[in-house]
């Protein structure tokens, strides 16, 4: 990459690509070309194949996806498999067609068998039976994967694709029903602080095992990546080590403040048992997390405060 170079970051809004966003901004990319969905539907072809003729786009995050928690995936199945494909499939052919020099790519390590040997393995994708709660969607980006493998096999098109772990930071989504389980506590022990509630009740058993990434440290990686790697295998992202759904639970009361106890709902699902990747092929390149759990937590409870809690939504409406 060059400091000129014309970069597309899909999906600058949400997680990653604001993540992404900033890390270029403050690496001093000047040419970071974004449109929200008002101004480019990424699940129409004609509209995207336009946009990439009339850009000349030089580099690709594609970070834009339809993404959510256990609750989300299971009621809304169809919409997660329709859109993800829409979405990956025009804006890697449009990019291929239009002469991109590079693509990333992003998966999740949710695509990986439900039962995987840990830590997981990038040669695990498809070697067992995937977690039946979030299927339609880690089928939709396994397809996503394939095609940039067969494009750079087939035409030579510069496609890399990065396995991140659960992702975390300032504009996640905190809903309580269809957000990821981080953000999705979060909410719940905020809520249950402002309204002195006794207790708080997480689903399942809090057994389950997962790791989990600053969003700032993951676009440092995808900006790393975009330097310095350029296989058509996938590639691991992550911090390298784990930590139970229950010490996770105990750890975001702390940084809310929550000071009532926590119960489990066990008709609910966990999902994976685990999910640790092995991340030593990332760790060759010479790239490292450099934001630990706790001060992560800390910063996305303050950025929660200031845009997202309900107090904070209501008075920007008044």
């Amino acid at each position: 990459m060059d400091r000129n170079s014309r970069i597309f970051v899909a999906g600058h809004r949400g997680l990653v690509g604001s993540a992404i966003v900033r890390r270029l901004t403050e690496a001093g990319y000047g040419n970071l070309i974004t449109r929200d969905r008002s101004q480019l539907d990424l699940t129409n072809q004609a509209e995207v194949r336009t946009f990439f003729e009339r850009e000349r786009i030089d580099l690709v995050y594609l970070a834009a996806a339809k993404v959510g928690g256990i609750l989300a995936n299971d009621r809304f199945g169809g919409d997660f498999i329709r859109d993800n494909l829409l979405i990956q499939t025009n804006v890697i052919d449009s990019a291929w067609r239009a002469g991109v020099r590079k693509l990333l790519f992003l998966g999740s390590s949710c695509l990986y068998p439900k039962h995987a040997e840990q830590p997981i393995r990038e040669d695990a994708l498809l070697s067992g039976p995937m977690e039946p709660s979030n299927k339609p969607y880690a089928i939709a980006k396994i397809a996503g994967i394939t095609m940039c493998q067969a494009y750079r096999r087939q035409f030579g098109f510069n496609a890399i694709s990065a396995m991140p772990s659960n992702l975390y930071g300032p504009g996640d989504h905190f809903d309580p029903e269809t957000s990821h389980a981080l953000p999705g506590m979060i909410r719940r022990f905020h809520d249950a602080k402002m309204a002195e509630d006794p207790t708080v009740t997480l689903w399942g058993t809090g057994t389950p095992r997962r790791e989990f990434l600053y969003s700032d440290d993951m676009a440092d990686a995808c900006v790393h990546l975009m330097e310095h790697y350029d296989d058509e295998e996938i590639i691991n992202v992550g911090p390298g080590d784990d930590i139970a759904i229950a010490d996770l639970a105990a750890l975001i009361r702390d940084t809310v403040g929550y000071p009532g106890t926590l119960t489990h709902d066990l008709s609910k699902p966990d999902g994976h048992p685990r999910k640790l990747m092995d991340v030593q092929r990332l760790f060759a390149t010479g790239w490292r997390p450099k934001v630990p759990l706790e001060e992560g937590l800390r910063r996305t409870y303050a950025w929660f405060l200031e845009h997202a809690a309900p107090e904070r939504i209501r008075q920007a409406a008044e």
